[in-house]
């Protein structure tokens, strides 16, 4: 049976961090997240090594309450040693199925698609969703794949019935439309984080959105 996702999935990068005071910010935000209403929240660290990712992942783990389930970026190894509840792979990561067997049965496994012929390799595997993307141009991810615009997202529904999570320069204007597009949850980046912005704040206006 397909697991809920929740409309808002927040995406936190490492490189939105603060140098000093790193752990202390990451139970700040986790906290006041789930106080906002997230119950779903991935930590993404492209550059940083083993273990700093493990030391922010642990931060995050111990902030968080049962309530706040937590997505590992790219790694399931490192997933299950910071007792995180899932992994997401993406394109140039292990696959699935590899994923699955690592983190066993009872972890998310989520996958990034960019276009059709990945989204139909991608509704054969065991994941519990799928992400379509870029919607929109966006700014958070190097070398970003094509933007498939909200016709991208209405063809991915009708590839899969799997949950779908769309990504890609969504904002506070736009998510509706990506919502009515066929997404089941949008995936926020820099919508949601970086310097001077209050994380919090912004997630209860997306939440406000989806009511």
């Amino acid at each position: 049976m397909p697991i809920q996702i929740p409309r808002l999935y927040p995406i936190l990068d490492a490189s939105f961090l603060p140098a000093l005071e790193r752990g202390a910010y990451l139970t700040r935000v986790v906290r006041e997240l789930e106080d906002a209403g997230v119950t779903l929240l991935q930590y993404r660290n492209k550059q940083g090594g083993v273990e700093e990712t493990l030391s922010d992942a642990g931060a995050m783990r111990a902030a968080a309450t049962s309530q706040l389930r937590l997505i590992m970026n790219d790694s399931p190894e490192l997933a299950v040693r910071a007792g995180f509840d899932g992994v997401h792979v993406g394109q140039e990561d292990i696959s699935p199925a590899l994923a699955r067997s690592i983190v066993g049965p009872d972890r998310i496994v989520g996958v990034s698609t960019h276009n059709r012929a990945q989204l139909e390799i991608a509704a054969k595997q065991p994941v519990d969703y799928i992400a379509i993307g870029p919607v929109f141009a966006t700014a958070s991810k190097e070398n970003p794949d094509p933007v498939v615009g909200l016709d991208g997202v209405r063809e991915a529904r009708a590839v899969t019935n799997k949950p779908l999570v769309a990504i890609g320069g969504i904002t506070l204007e736009n998510a509706a439309d990506v919502l009515a597009a066929g997404a089941n949850s949008i995936a926020v980046i820099s919508a949601l984080f970086g310097p001077d912005r209050d994380s919090a704040k912004i997630a209860k206006s997306f939440l406000h959105i989806f009511q």
